[in-house]
């Protein structure tokens, strides 16, 4: 399984992003899809974890509010809408696929916030 992330770049704080995660099999043979985000010098954080059996999604606390995560199953993508950014927002951004006999990451794709 291949997830290609895009759609990262360098953006003013208070401004907004959309991250696109395309995985190479279709997005409903996933149990759960997910946004992941590592900022220099700290570990990889949960930024959104989205059941797709469920349909719910669960936010890291700093982004609850701000982000949301979403489906396009006639596309087979997932995203990320990023409001209000803020200058800790900047990090590598990485689309996470779990399926029961496999855990799959993209190579990231790098979100900077200026302030």
């Amino acid at each position: 399984v291949q997830l290609q992330a895009s759609g990262g770049g360098l953006v003013q704080a208070g401004g907004s992003l959309r991250l696109s995660c395309a995985p190479s099999e279709s997005i409903f043979n996933f149990n759960v899809m997910g946004w992941y985000r590592q900022a220099p010098g700290k570990q990889r954080e949960s930024v959104a974890v989205f059941g797709m059996d469920t349909g719910s999604a669960e936010y890291g606390d700093s982004v609850k509010g701000r982000f949301t995560f979403s489906t396009d199953g006639a596309k087979n993508m997932v995203y990320l809408q990023m409001s209000r950014l803020k200058p800790e927002d900047t990090a590598v951004y990485y689309c996470n696929a779990q399926q029961r006999w496999g855990n799959y990451w993209g190579p990231g794709t790098l979100v900077t916030v200026s302030s």
